[in-house]
């Protein structure tokens, strides 16, 4: 003899279980419905502060960073070649090119033989000095808004330093030069493409 009687529920949820509806409810629910709404494909839309978009059917955020993302990490795979990038060379020549080194021999490879690879560096080079530049005067503007109240010398010793420069006539001297030559690689670029 059982101790308990069974409640309505509990036939329910065994007559649910034995004709195959697991997931279906026993009871009557009441309370507070959160509004639904389905997104498809590309879809983007904002929630809770959020940006959202749904990619390959899957739920995602979007972030500020996704597009530097996009330009510093490399992909599996080749775009151009659909190969794994495995190689020791495969990284420098994607961060360059775009894809994988073997792909970037065979595209050097067609420039020589129709005798344009002399151009091809020459323009690799002057962009590598456009860099070298933005690299070169923001380590200048760096050094020239450097404070000089003091220094700590080998031996521990704060050195306190008197006079200074003028600081904002070095930036502008340093921009100044910076945008010169930008501008004399720019000639040189537009040159090279006439």
């Amino acid at each position: 003899m059982l101790k308990k009687e069974f409640k309505r529920k509990d036939v329910d949820r065994a007559r649910n279980l034995l004709t195959g509806k697991s997931g279906a409810s026993s009871e009557t629910q009441v309370g507070y419905k959160k509004k639904r709404v389905d997104y498809k494909e590309g879809d983007v839309w904002v929630e809770n502060k959020k940006t959202w978009t749904i990619k390959d059917g899957i739920k995602q955020t979007i972030s500020k960073m996704d597009a530097i993302k996009k330009e510093i990490f490399m992909p599996l795979c080749c775009p151009k070649c659909s190969k794994v990038m495995k190689k020791r060379l495969d990284k420098p020549n994607y961060k360059v090119h775009k894809m994988c080194f073997d792909c970037v021999i065979d595209f050097e490879h067609k420039l020589r033989i129709r005798g344009e690879y002399d151009d091809y560096i020459k323009k690799l080079q002057l962009k590598n000095r456009l860099t070298k530049i933005d690299e070169i005067e923001n380590m200048f503007l760096g050094l020239a808004n450097q404070s000089n109240d003091g220094f700590v010398s080998e031996y521990g010793e704060i050195e306190r330093w008197k006079g200074g420069i003028d600081k904002e006539k070095i930036t502008s001297d340093i921009t100044k030069a910076a945008q010169t030559a930008r501008e004399n690689i720019q000639k040189e670029l537009t040159n090279e493409e006439n």
